[in-house]
């Protein structure tokens, strides 16, 4: 049954509308075909229309692309999941030298690595920009201890990235090419800045004083590129996840597309972005069925992509600035329903009825790269300063944003965005060994003071 593109077309406009999304495509597969929408303008500033055929910045959707080139080269015998990294690269060296002799591919792949996670030193453009990174994460702080917990790790993909290069003999993004993109036949997903501008290409909108202005910078550095810097249609995301929902294809080994689908690690924070995860792939349960998929946010690009492989089904989202959550939630929650049955839960929000929860135990300073969080006492209540620092503050020049928290269970509570009304779960737990830490945002950030 082939996908009502007109139908979608028109709800694709209608909530991109509501939810001050400036431009988006959006690709449906079904039953082995794709079915694509375009609304709105790449930019603001010259009112480019959006088409089916425009690049978006895919983001951390980029993850599961780097993770298949780690199971590819796997499948060649090149690598071992549970090897120590130190093996392919010896000359790795971070803050812990138990962590430098004992991390392995599989924690990074599973974000279990504890190596402070958004670490985004640009190391130039050359071709040695990773090489460089992997360098600089010898002064990057353990953010917690390995496979003590998980927080979401950036770094963890660029050092993955780094090993690619090792075992390929050339970069990140001539790999990206020449083991994915021109085997699954792509034509318009590109790595590189200079690439994008060969075609028809998103740029990002930011928010400032309620309005959208096209934001100060294109890209995130080369060197977070196995993190987050594939630029892609629709339809080319579509047909990568098609090859994962098809078991590997002639890319990968059915063996390897499986195990990336699989539990690999439960997550402390059940709310945010699903229940576990894989190898690569974040995990959920809708109503019992089994979805996989990631998301991806860049500067002023937003990114959904979600597979329900039951049905052979799969969604992907691209927008170019907006509430971008918001136009996810509510054309996801009408194209499961109306395709496919499923229904999208939906996220979590204030209680209906007030829970009396004491904040004073979880009262401090919690902090790591590029993020300082203060929960305080105010006068309605607990909140959440959150201050973005370090080459992050200079790049998006944020002002610190207050989060009002209203609790949900004894340690857990809502964050309300000021700016956009979205909540965002923050739970708060200790270690078996009792360190204190604070989950939020996908990432766990340590008390560092009380």
């Amino acid at each position: 049954m082939t996908v009502d593109t007109e139908h979608w077309t028109r709800r694709l406009a209608e909530l991109a509308e509501r939810h001050d999304v400036p431009g988006a495509t959006l690709g449906i597969l079904r039953d082995g075909e794709i079915g694509e929408a375009a609304y709105g303008v790449l930019n603001l500033r010259t009112g480019v229309e959006v088409t089916t055929d425009s690049l978006f910045q895919i983001g951390s959707i980029s993850k599961v692309w780097t993770a298949t080139l780690v199971m590819q080269l796997a499948d060649e015998g090149k690598l071992q999941l549970d090897a120590p990294l130190i093996e392919v690269l010896p000359e790795l060296k971070l803050s812990d030298p138990q962590v430098t002799a004992k991390v392995t591919m599989r924690h990074l792949l599973t974000h279990t690595s504890g190596i402070d996670g958004d670490i985004f030193t640009d190391t130039g453009r050359g071709d040695d920009c990773l090489s460089k990174y992997v360098t600089g994460l010898a002064d990057a702080a353990q953010n917690h201890p390995l496979e003590a917990t998980w927080s979401y790790c950036n770094s963890g993909f660029s050092l993955a990235g780094r090993v690619i290069e090792k075992l390929t003999g050339g970069s990140w993004d001539t790999a990206v090419r020449e083991k994915l993109v021109t085997p699954l036949g792509l034509t318009r997903t590109v790595t590189l800045p200079e690439e994008a501008l060969l075609h028809r290409a998103a740029v990002g909108h930011v928010t400032h004083d309620g309005k959208q202005a096209v934001a100060p910078v294109w890209g995130i550095p080369r060197s977070a590129g196995p993190a987050g810097s594939i630029v892609s249609t629709v339809a080319d995301l579509l047909t990568f996840a098609k090859m994962h929902l098809d078991g590997g294809g002639d890319v990968l080994s059915a063996a390897s597309a499986a195990a990336m689908a699989e539990h690999q690690v439960e997550l402390p924070d059940k709310h945010t972005l699903g229940d576990s995860w894989g190898l690569g792939w974040e995990r959920a349960g809708w109503d019992g069925h089994r979805v996989i998929g990631h998301d991806g946010n860049t500067i002023g690009q937003a990114s959904f992509l979600r597979l329900l492989p039951e049905q052979g089904f799969a969604v992907a989202l691209l927008t170019n600035g907006g509430n971008g959550a918001k136009l996810y939630e509510e054309l996801y929650r009408e194209i499961f329903a109306e395709l496919t049955g499923v229904p999208v839960p939906h996220p979590l929000g204030p209680p209906s009825t007030p829970v009396d929860v004491d904040p004073t135990p979880y009262v401090g300073v919690y902090e790591r790269a590029s993020i300082r969080q203060e929960v305080s006492i105010g006068e309605n209540g607990p909140v959440m300063r959150l201050c973005i620092t370090g080459p992050m503050a200079e790049v998006l020049q944020d002002e610190p944003v207050t989060y009002p928290m209203v609790a949900v269970a004894p340690d857990l509570f809502v964050c309300q965005d000021p700016e956009t009304g979205n909540w965002v779960p923050a739970t708060f737990y200790q270690l078996p060994t009792g360190e204190k830490y604070v989950h939020f945002g996908a990432r766990a950030t340590p008390l560092c003071a009380s």
